[in-house]
């Protein structure tokens, strides 16, 4: 059974983003990096403990120093790692990025042949926790390849459909033979999910519609309760079988637009978990997301409630910080200091 405190469990990728401290230039010109826990859904849990949730996380690392850097840093952050499996063959992966701003954020995944938690077997599994705990949260890279995809058949399957199953649709090209191949997987999942949340794009994937009514109403169609269409820069819609509501984008200035959908979606989980209504908790999404992209990492710039009210209060949740302030501070923890979660920060 799972352990009482266990509020969320999610599903899916973990690693080390290796971040560069250096803005506006490509990897070949960056001097310095930060190191950060990684990975959607490791990520989305972090943001639902920074929101005062308990959630764990099931995924794989590799037997590697790195490895060991994932599960110190989920629990040094508040997610349990109870259902990490250790893998001896395959390295934890990491993950670069580039930072233009506002909008170019390329990523370069280091996770070949496979990853540890594309290695996760249907019998690492506790089904009764996955099946007792009042949210589970999967993507869909995890269907993209076995033993993974049979894993998270299981898990859905015990699931049984039970409220607040949440499918963020995570559709990564680089990760799928094409599009169709995902869509046939994501075909299958959606019949197990309570609550379906992607882009248009991932839209796209899904139900193969991109105008967001049409993708929501879709969605619907396949037995979600709730259908969230992220808009980027126009929004988000969620709909259901007998509300609509679309909630405008905050305005702010982006420095890095990674991580913004993981908070997204620790503060989903955290809206469902609480019984809010779908308003507040579109609102409270989008603006848990706005701040990340104020920010420069994404674990450990996660917000906390109190900062998700300034930013909706028109207050700035950073303190006025610069971009080269948050920068130093980032420098300052490659120099040996403590890294903390950013609403900690003197």
């Amino acid at each position: 059974m799972t352990a009482p405190q266990t509020d969320a469990i999610t599903v899916g990728r973990s690693g080390v983003d290796i971040y560069p401290l250096d803005i506006g230039v490509g990897l070949e010109d960056v001097h310095s990096f930060g190191k950060f826990l990684g990975g959607s859904p490791t990520n989305v849990a972090v943001a639902a403990a920074r929101l005062g949730h308990r959630p764990a996380v099931i995924t794989g690392v590799g037997d590697d120093p790195f490895g060991r850097y994932v599960v110190r840093e989920m629990e040094r952050l508040g997610v349990s790692s109870r259902y990490v499996v250790t893998n001896e063959d395959l390295p934890t992966p990491v993950t670069f990025c580039e930072i233009f701003p506002p909008d170019d954020f390329p990523l370069y995944f280091y996770r070949r042949p496979s990853a540890p938690d594309l290695q996760v077997r249907p019998e690492d599994l506790d089904l009764d926790a996955i099946r007792d705990v009042p949210l589970f949260w999967f993507s869909g890279t995890g269907l993209s390849e076995e033993p993974s995809r049979s894993a998270h058949r299981a898990a859905l399957e015990a699931r049984g459909r039970t409220e607040h199953t949440v499918f963020d649709l995570d559709y990564r090209p680089m990760f799928w033979e094409s599009m169709e191949a995902a869509r046939e997987q994501y075909t299958w999942a959606l019949e197990h999910a309570t609550v379906a949340v992607g882009n248009r794009e991932e839209c796209e994937t899904a139900v193969g519609e991109t105008e967001p009514d049409r993708a929501a109403d879709a969605l619907l169609e396949r037995g979600v309760e709730i259908a969230i269409v992220k808009q980027g820069p126009k929004g988000v819609l969620a709909k259901t079988r007998d509300e609509r509501v679309e909630v405008a984008p905050n305005v702010i200035t982006v420095i890095n637009g990674l991580g913004a959908g993981d908070s997204f979606g620790g503060s989903l989980i955290h809206g469902l978990l609480t019984g809010a209504d779908l308003r507040t908790i579109l609102t409270r999404c989008n603006a848990a997301g706005a701040i990340v992209s104020t920010r420069l990492e994404c674990s450990t710039a996660m917000p906390t409630e109190t900062e998700i009210d300034q930013l909706i209060a028109g207050e700035d949740p950073n303190g006025g910080r610069t971009v080269e302030q948050m920068l130093d501070e980032l420098r300052g923890r490659t120099a040996g200091t403590h890294d903390e979660p950013a609403g900690e920060r003197a």
